[in-house]
């Protein structure tokens, strides 16, 4: 006998299909997520300094017919190249809540060694080892004086850097050394493939080792730990003076280096070799983001910095624009990037 269901009987409520998410709001998600990707980025500084580099460069090539001559931009390279080897330890030493005024009087006392020794008869093999030393010993005596007697970096190279610059003074009086092994123009004067010059080759390698160290290894972590707090960092464990003495010393071994290339570039000695370079130096440095109170910093934005600079420089000589102009350029960049963080850092707090 067939069964039949009353089917008022049983409750047949529709199946409501799912109700998918407002369009509206996922899509403001994705804007809000988006909107504050844009804002960090352009909120870090190297996002900041690679826009300036781009736009200094746009302007360049706008104005200047000759700017984008492939073989002029790399030549342009060899007028940086030595200061940002020296910017480059440097960057770790601020970050480090340390700074080193002597660089161009070790850079200088390390060129009158190498003619020191050329005249001795040392082998020319040997001179880029004259240089090294001589600038890891000017570092030596800057590092014990900051860390054996407590004395502030900043006092103790400018007194430093008297004395060296005052050595390579008296050693050379008014005459120069000259004559230099061919050695020393190939590597400051040379090309790789007749058109990248060395001396930049040598410092992107360079910049990748220290940005291999500072950035990937226990050593880079420290020295942010360091310059965060060095108190705390102390009673972690870490030797504080031991790391500082070591970057005092690689800075005046690569103020050495550059020395080397320097002297083999101009082939020649002279009592005013690098003169002001230091000022150019913690310009870069404090203009790719390190901060000057230590802790902060990468050593991308350094190397944008440089590139930055060395751009604008290039531009400068093409323009035939006298070189005061720079270092007129240089003291505002070092006063701006300075001062620029610390007001925005105030006015974000008086919000």
């Amino acid at each position: 006998m067939e069964r039949r269901v009353n089917s008022t009987a049983l409750p047949t409520d529709p199946v409501q299909p799912a109700q998918p998410s407002t369009p509206s709001t996922s899509r403001y998600t994705i804007l809000d997520r988006e909107t504050r990707g844009l804002k960090d980025l352009f909120g870090r500084w190297e996002a900041l300094l690679a826009l300036l580099l781009v736009l200094v460069f746009a302007a360049n090539s706008i104005v200047l017919p000759h700017f984008l001559d492939l073989y002029n931009l790399l030549d342009g390279t060899v007028n940086f190249s030595e200061k940002a080897m020296i910017a480059l330890p440097m960057a770790l030493l601020i970050i480090c809540r340390e700074i080193d005024i002597s660089v161009a009087g070790t850079l200088a006392l390390s060129s009158v060694a190498m003619g020191l020794a050329m005249h001795a008869g040392v082998p020319p093999a040997a001179l880029p080892l004259v240089a090294l030393a001589c600038g890891s010993a000017c570092g030596l005596l800057n590092g014990v004086l900051v860390t054996r007697f407590a004395l502030p970096s900043i006092v103790v190279t400018i007194g430093t850097v008297s004395l060296y610059r005052g050595l390579a003074s008296v050693v050379l009086g008014d005459k120069a050394f000259t004559g230099y092994p061919q050695l020393m123009a190939d590597w400051g004067q040379g090309y790789f493939f007749g058109i990248v010059p060395r001396e930049f080759v040598v410092l992107l390698v360079l910049a990748a080792v220290f940005a291999l160290v500072l950035h990937t290894t226990t050593w880079g972590r420290r020295i942010y730990a360091i310059g965060n707090n060095p108190d705390a960092a102390r009673f972690s464990g870490i030797a504080v003076d031991r790391y500082r003495l070591a970057l005092f010393m690689l800075t005046g071994a690569m103020a050495g280096l550059a020395a080397f290339f320097l002297t083999g570039r101009i082939a020649s000695t002279r009592p005013n070799i690098a003169t002001g370079w230091e000022l150019e130096v913690i310009t870069m440095v404090i203009l790719g983001g390190v901060s000057i109170a230590g802790g902060a910093g990468t050593i991308g934005g350094v190397l944008l910095a440089v590139l930055t600079l060395g751009v604008a420089t290039y531009g400068m000589s093409l323009a035939n624009i006298p070189g005061i102009y720079m270092t007129i350029v240089v003291g505002v960049l070092l006063l701006v990037t300075i001062a620029l963080p610390r007001l925005l850092r105030a006015r974000a707090a008086r919000k």
